[in-house]
């Protein structure tokens, strides 16, 4: 596994680089040995901010996580990613079992499968769909005040009309 990491609003020296690196080889076993992990370490104020992103097959696992100790923050999001692979390889397995074409997908994973057993299944309580009318922004805003909602989904229903320039 290979990382890259980056400061923002901070330089990161190379003692500080490998601190980091030591602390994410425990999930060097959980990702392909191909696997490359974005670091991205923050400073704001007196806290500092981790964002951890680890692209897998067609999947993209991240952890951001915000403490005031640099390593605590990563300690915290190794073990946030650890939670989502294993979440993500029993999601798979069930893929797996279902359809074949995700076998791949579920191989390219190494976590002893005991790991996940107390994980619960994840089940959707509730589905809406809406109609999606094409309206103004002004009439949009006032449906989503009177709603009591923070955003609104609609169509721009304003005529465009091309004019050559």
């Amino acid at each position: 596994m290979r990382y890259i990491i980056m400061g923002k609003n901070l330089e990161i020296s190379d003692r500080t680089k490998e601190k980091i690196s030591d602390k994410l080889d425990r999930l060097k076993k959980l990702f392909p040995e191909d696997a490359v992990a974005t670091v991205k370490v923050g400073a704001y104020k007196l806290d500092h901010t981790i964002e951890v992103t680890v692209p897998v097959n067609k999947r993209i696992i991240r952890a951001e996580t915000c403490e005031n100790d640099m390593i605590a923050a990563v300690d915290k999001a190794v073990d946030v990613l650890e939670k989502q692979v294993i979440k993500y390889k029993k999601r798979m397995l069930k893929k797996y079992h279902k359809n074949v074409s995700f076998k791949e997908e579920y191989e390219s994973i190494n976590i002893d499968e005991t790991a996940y057993e107390d994980i619960p299944d994840v089940k959707i309580e509730k589905s809406k769909r809406f109609e999606i009318r094409p309206m103004d922004a002004e009439e949009a805003v006032m449906q989503m005040e009177l709603l009591g909602h923070s955003f609104f989904v609609f169509r721009n229903g304003r005529k465009r009309i091309y004019s050559p320039p």
